[in-house]
């Protein structure tokens, strides 16, 4: 994590001053006539419109006041109109305390979860909170060879080029991915995992970079989205999100009778044989087999 984020006071005053530079004068009711020197408001106009006094909204932004009331609070997300979620992150920043650190822990698939990925028809798949892919089924890899385990789904939409052509809408894809991250962060900044892929992406994506910060933060979990599939081609599929435990069950499906549904059936059955082609290749016995041959009586 950046330096700025180390404290708690720190966190709220870096998400206060970029959510104020996407505010214009305009979107207040403000004329934005004349020079600015900054993007979107200036601190004084914000505390204005908020109702408190320049000085102690200097001391929000610059992570010396750490107690500001639930009404200041308020008061600066209808300001820099924060929808529900932004507002309940904005009110999370300022409850946290300080914690000792913890330790890394593994995300854990239960067993009955790797039983029900058999069994569905549809591509699912298990994530972690960093959107690592610990777990898939057939159809899941079948989608993108991107969800199989191991993965991790950001860095992929980031740094893959065959992912990056794979989402119909690359760019509204990476902003929602990466506020997303900030969401399921918190005020967990200290969790190694968190930690290794922010540093990874923020050295490795300029992309990454101008979006993180934003301090953007959203939830992701149901909605619609359209992938290329490069062998059936146009995929619109719903997202479904299912928490488990501490891990998410992710499942993709199309709307019944749809031309998606035809495709991914289409999808399947090509699966389905490439996988029997393999496992009968899999199967015959060569030199270099330990399995001894079978004699005849």
């Amino acid at each position: 994590m950046r330096d700025e984020e180390a404290g708690d006071s720190h966190r709220l005053g870096s998400y206060l001053r970029a959510r104020r530079e996407l505010v214009s004068p305009a979107q207040v009711g403000l004329p934005s006539g004349g020079r600015r020197r900054v993007p979107g408001l200036r601190r004084e106009e914000v505390a204005l419109l908020a109702g408190i006094s320049p000085d102690y909204y200097l001391r929000l932004e610059r992570g010396r006041d750490r107690n500001p009331s639930p009404q200041v609070l308020e008061s600066l997300a209808r300001v820099l109109q924060l929808d529900d979620v932004e507002r309940t992150y904005l009110l999370d920043l300022a409850a946290a305390r300080p914690r000792a650190p913890r330790r890394k822990r593994s995300e854990h698939v239960p067993a009955r979860v790797y039983e029900l990925l058999a069994h569905l028809q549809i591509p699912a798949f298990v994530e972690g909170r960093a959107f690592d892919v610990l777990a898939s089924n057939p159809m899941a890899v079948a989608l993108s060879p991107r969800l199989r385990p191991g993965q991790n789904r950001l860095r992929s939409l980031l740094l893959d080029p065959e992912e990056q052509a794979f989402h119909q809408d690359w760019t509204r894809a990476t902003a929602d991915f990466i506020a997303a991250l900030r969401t399921s962060i918190g005020d967990d900044i200290d969790n190694p995992r968190f930690v290794e892929l922010v540093g990874e992406l923020a050295l490795s994506s300029q992309r990454f970079r101008a979006l993180w910060a934003r301090h953007d933060v959203r939830s992701l979990d149901g909605g619609t989205t359209t992938v290329n599939h490069p062998v059936v081609g146009e995929l619109r599929l719903h997202r479904d999100k299912l928490p488990i435990g501490d891990v998410i069950l992710v499942v993709y499906y199309p709307d019944k009778g749809s031309d998606s549904d035809e495709k991914l059936r289409l999808l399947a059955a090509l699966a389905h044989t490439e996988a029997a082609a393999e496992h009968e290749r899999v199967g015959q016995p060569d030199a270099s087999s330990d399995r001894p041959a079978s004699s005849k009586s």
